[in-house]
């Protein structure tokens, strides 16, 4: 191939990736008092993803909770299945996987960053009663994506707290003083 047309190629490829939208991922910006980050999930796999995810944008993650150490805890995080059609015979055809997670991050003082969360994801598969040893592997990486998709929802979230501080502390603010009740007879 000649160089004239090898280069207009990586120039082509490179402008059909941009106008496509595509953009490599960079690393999350996390809010200020979140330098030091201490995670505890009720799903070990959860807090794996969000700590190598963490440790990559450059913030270092501590084994124990203390001053000057925020701490992003997600208490609940729990996978529930979920039948969607059943066959002629009785027989169920596809299944749906849901991921459900709380968290919540407070800076080093205890005041919050990011007030009271969740976050519901899910996935569809079809079941195939003839291949059954098939499904649970299926499930297995069906669960890993939603785990590893969870992973960057939570982490958008806190990318969203550090460009908007103000507005995370004004909800978690809100949340914390009980609502006003009110009645009309």
């Amino acid at each position: 191939m000649s160089r004239v047309f090898k280069a207009s190629l990586l120039l082509m490829s490179t402008v059909v990736l941009a106008a496509c939208g595509f953009h490599l991922r960079q690393n999350v910006a996390l809010p200020p008092a979140m330098q030091r980050v201490h995670v505890t999930s009720g799903n070990p796999n959860l807090q794996r993803g969000l700590e190598r995810a963490l440790v990559s944008s450059g913030i270092t993650v501590e084994e124990h909770a203390g001053t000057g150490v925020a701490e992003l805890s997600a208490p609940l995080a729990q996978f529930s299945t979920d039948t969607l059609t059943v066959s002629g015979q009785a027989r169920v055809t596809e299944y749906t996987v849901r991921y459900h997670v709380e968290f919540d991050v407070h800076d080093g003082t205890g005041q919050p960053l990011v007030p009271h969360q969740r976050i519901d994801l899910q996935r569809e598969f079809s079941y195939d009663a003839t291949n059954t040893v098939g499904t649970q592997a299926q499930v297995d990486a069906i669960q890993g994506s939603l785990n590893d998709d969870m992973v960057q929802a939570i982490l958008f979230r806190l990318q969203a707290a550090g460009r908007h501080p103000g507005q995370t502390a004004a909800a978690a603010a809100e949340q914390a003083q009980p609502a006003s009740a009110s009645s009309t007879h």
